[in-house]
């Protein structure tokens, strides 16, 4: 299994490209999230991209604004975190130049560093431990103070391995998003192929 040690924290430039490239580029990269002291996260198997004011399945359809979204209005680099149902949230990964509204929706990880931190969180099996975007969040204890996290903090982040590892990624629709008319069978979820952790 992967150690922190052999992980390298992505920097600002990576995030500053558009929000497809950081979707697909994202697939086996790590999420880590500090909890009390200790690290807990791993592998991102599965991203959604919203590309900003022209996609009508986005936040910031026609360059909507509100406090909830406007995280997404900032510099790539950041997370935007939103509450959905009343009770969950969801992680995003803020992508592109300032003002210019694109973010990815981490759907799931692959849990590999502190798999008994984020047990006790959920108090679920492996397998369902992180396989969708609200129960990655309560794993790893994001919520809406995480909101405009800076993504190269050490509280939050993710990063690469150093040893390049082989995987493939399915281009699929992105889910739940009937009400979007124009961009509804965009291939803008990515997954990786055949991993377990890919939500259901």
């Amino acid at each position: 299994m992967t150690s922190l040690s052999e992980l390298e924290k992505l920097d600002r430039d990576f995030y500053l490209n558009d929000a497809l490239y950081v979707a697909k580029s994202l697939i086996g990269k790590y999420l880590i999230r500090k909890i009390d002291g200790r690290y807990a996260g791993g592998i991102i198997v599965e991203t959604e991209c919203y590309m900003g004011p022209f996609d009508d399945a986005a936040h910031s359809y026609q360059f909507k604004k509100t406090k909830r979204n406007d995280a997404m209005y900032e510099e790539g680099g950041i997370a935007y975190v939103y509450q959905i149902y009343g009770m969950y949230y969801c992680l995003n990964v803020v992508a592109g130049e300032k003002n210019k509204p694109e973010a990815v929706l981490i759907r799931s990880i692959e849990p590999l560093i502190g798999i008994d931190i984020m047990k006790e969180n959920r108090k679920k099996e492996l397998k369902n431990l992180t396989n969708g975007p609200a129960k990655l969040c309560m794993a790893l204890n994001i919520d809406i103070e995480s909101n405009k996290q800076n993504l190269l903090s050490d509280e939050l982040f993710i990063a690469k391995d150093k040893e390049k590892k082989h995987f493939e990624i399915v281009e699929t629709k992105r889910i739940n998003i009937n009400y979007a008319e124009k961009y509804k069978d965009k291939l803008w979820r990515f997954i990786m192929k055949n991993n377990m952790h890919v939500s259901r």
